[in-house]
């Protein structure tokens, strides 16, 4: 894909959700996720980890101008708002009586019962992590300022605060610097971000879906790193001559006037938001049976992937996807489809093997998943 399909806008830009854009004066509407041609594996991928967030994220491995980042940024920008506690850093949920940062703890009022916080809708929040940024930028640190101006120790938070509840999109996460993948371990493993700086002590909730994405050319990834990874898509630069015209007709036409643009495929991405919005809400219901689960072991076992998250990430991908497509129980089927995005990182690095890591995985699948 060429490479201005990658040119992507700003973050903090508000979501259109499929409604008529704003005024020629107003920010420019993202590509819309829907109208990305190809990429099935990485656009099924984002979708699994947004119907189940526990799925832990997605490593793209792929060439470089393949929408990568367009995917990502178009996706968040299409979901629905979300529903926060206003003036919280953190955009803490208010339905939630877990994991709630120290602000928005119930105080009580002078009735003795817990006053009610006021609830704002925000877009999901979308933040890039640059490969240059310092580890207090990315956790936080003192508020200079007000120690300062107000002679007081406050907390300023970082992009880890920011981007709680929403993506976390590292771009060429594979360069990124050792003390940055060591603090995204410690967050990604427990939802919480700790901060001990100059005085200042602060946990807060960081749960956000992990999106990270890479030219394989250009070195490999911790292994530390890529198994907290849920899912791993691997792109290619698309060869079919007739995708490739129908990619550069479409930027083109967006270039022109991303309004109409965006408005030519609002019913497509309408159509979209309400398969995601059902799938979210049929998911605790989704029955996960026994014997299905039984072949998820074996699989597993059959291909020698160590520890357990690989049957973990294999039963949430596989009830995410029965969600998605309105079903209320898993099949062998499902584990079929995405066995290779949930296992492709997690096999055994043997120099002398000369198979193909997805094509061991599809073998693996025939024999334990067989008829």
């Amino acid at each position: 894909m060429n490479k201005e399909h990658d040119q992507a806008v700003e973050t903090t830009e508000p979501s259109t959700n499929g409604q008529t854009p704003p005024p020629a004066n107003g920010p420019i509407p993202p590509y819309p996720f829907v109208a990305i041609v190809g990429q099935a594996e990485l656009k099924l991928a984002l979708l699994l980890c947004v119907v189940n967030p526990t799925i832990g994220g997605v490593m793209v491995m792929g060439h470089r101008g393949t929408a990568k980042s367009t995917a990502v940024r178009a996706l968040a920008a299409m979901l629905p708002p979300i529903k926060a506690v206003a003036g919280c850093p953190y955009s803490c949920a208010p339905d939630r009586t877990a994991g709630l940062c120290d602000q928005c703890r119930a105080v009580p009022n002078q009735t003795g019962k817990p006053k009610k916080p006021s609830v704002i809708s925000i877009p999901v929040p979308v933040v890039d992590l640059p490969l240059g940024a310092t580890e207090d930028r990315v956790c936080g640190t003192l508020d200079i300022e007000r120690a300062l101006t107000q002679g007081v120790q406050a907390f300023a938070p970082g992009l880890l605060a920011r981007a709680n509840r929403g993506f976390l999109y590292i771009d060429e996460v594979n360069l990124l610097e050792d003390h940055l993948v060591d603090v995204l371990l410690d967050v990604a493993a427990s939802g919480v971000n700790v901060v001990e700086r100059e005085g200042v002590s602060v946990r807060h909730p960081a749960r956000f879906v992990l999106v990270g994405s890479g030219n394989p050319e250009e070195g490999d990834l911790r292994p530390q790193l890529l198994d907290r990874f849920g899912l791993h898509a691997r792109i290619t630069t698309i060869t079919d001559v007739n995708e490739r015209v129908e990619i550069v007709k479409r930027r083109r036409e967006y270039d022109a006037n991303p309004f109409a643009f965006t408005e030519k495929w609002a019913k497509e991405t309408q159509k979209l938001q309400r398969k995601i919005k059902q799938a979210q809400r049929r998911l605790p219901d989704v029955v996960l049976p026994d014997p299905v689960l039984y072949k998820i072991a074996e699989l597993c076992v059959k291909l020698e992937v160590d520890g357990h998250r690989g049957e973990l990430t294999l039963a949430r991908t596989a009830t995410a996807l029965a969600a998605l497509e309105g079903r209320n129980e898993v099949n062998v089927n499902d584990v079929r489809r995405i066995a290779v995005l949930a296992l492709r990182h997690r096999l055994r690095k043997d120099p002398l093997e000369t198979q193909d890591d997805a094509v061991r995985i599809e073998r693996a699948v025939e024999e334990v998943l067989a008829p």
